[in-house]
């Protein structure tokens, strides 16, 4: 194990990040990315870590995402979680660099809680103000509705598809592995064409 390794599980296993902020309207708690910034620092200052996060914008078929990248660093070795949020086509009251902001916001909260094994399934933002954002890190309904017309246009063995990506539901698939289920289902499609 490498001493960046060590120094990223003695975080995890110590790390506290309450839910200190409070959506009065949806009556719930949630942690923002300030919290969690602020709950590392005593232990970056103690393991000699730094943390870094980073953003760029991908163009996923006609859809915008942005991809947030969490990097725990030691000056040396780094290990890094990437989570995606994609861009809503407008949000009622914002303008586009705001719903950029939050969809980095958004993207950079889930990279961090990857890299520190932070769970949030239970936070109540994820409905609320981003609910026009995607999971992290899995395909939009617009893309599972793509793969399950051909899959059905092919006539494929779901049960079969699903295991040659490790998934019980298309909704587990991963945007990494989108393009590449996508590829496999077009060329079936270009084979029965031709036959």
């Amino acid at each position: 194990m490498s001493n960046i390794s060590e120094k990223l599980e003695k975080i995890q296993s110590g790390l506290k990040a309450p839910k200190s902020q409070r959506n009065n309207f949806g009556k719930y708690s949630y942690r923002s990315n300030e919290d969690i910034l602020e709950a590392l620092k005593p232990h970056l200052k103690e393991t000699g870590v730094y943390v870094n996060l980073s953003d760029s914008i991908e163009l996923v078929g006609n859809r915008i995402y942005v991809k947030a990248v969490a990097r725990i660093c030691d000056g040396k070795d780094f290990i890094e979680s990437t989570a995606f949020a994609r861009e809503p086509e407008q949000q009622k009251g914002m303008n586009e660099a705001q719903i950029t902001g939050s969809a980095s916001s958004y993207a950079r909260k889930y990279a961090l809680n990857g890299l520190f094994a932070i769970d949030d399934n239970k936070d109540a933002d994820d409905n609320s103000q981003h609910s026009n954002f995607i999971a992290p890190n899995k395909i939009s309904n617009q893309q599972m509705q793509e793969l399950a017309t051909l899959i059905q246009d092919t006539q494929s063995d779901l049960i079969k598809f699903n295991k040659s990506f490790a998934i019980q539901t298309l909704s587990e698939l991963q945007i990494k592995d989108f393009q590449r289920a996508k590829a496999m289902l077009l060329s079936k499609v270009k084979k029965q064409s031709q036959a």
